[in-house]
């Protein structure tokens, strides 16, 4: 399995709005925000890449998003709130490493015929509970403190 270049890019956009942009508070201010532009310049990732991806990841819940003076972006929750597969799944819908599963038509030989279908939705579930116990906060750690903690 490979994420896309979506999700993977999403992944580096919340790592840096998560070390910019404080958790907003219980009054929806934040001690700090940035914009995706910001995100963009820590990132390297093209502006409209970035805000393409804010976009979504506020629908999804993970940022927030202010207008105006004091305006930009927070995260929704605290980042050790915040998994990694929710950041998949804000950008590449719920986790499923086959089509069927989705009920998505699609050009399988098998068909409803297949013995193998049924046992997707474990597969998926295992998928996503592994991905769901890799915290924000895990992903900001700087590669040496990881090594170390190995």
């Amino acid at each position: 399995m490979r994420l896309s270049s979506m999700a993977d890019y999403a992944v580096v956009a919340m790592v840096a709005a998560a070390r910019q942009c404080p958790t907003a508070g219980a009054d929806g201010d934040a001690r700090a925000r940035a914009n995706a532009g910001q995100l963009a310049l820590e990132t390297g990732l093209p502006a409209p890449t970035v805000q393409k991806l804010v976009s979504r990841l506020v629908a999804a819940g993970l940022l927030t998003s202010a207008r105006g003076a004091g305006g930009g972006l927070a995260l929704a929750r605290d980042a050790h709130d915040i998994s990694l597969a929710d950041i998949v799944e804000a950008v590449e819908g719920p986790i499923a490493l086959t089509p069927c599963v989705e009920g998505i038509s699609h050009d399988c030989a098998p068909g409803l015929g297949c013995s193998v279908r049924p046992h997707w939705p474990v597969v998926n579930e295992a998928l996503r509970l592994a991905l769901s116990g890799v915290p924000l906060t895990r992903l900001m750690t700087p590669q040496d403190d990881v090594d170390m903690v190995q």
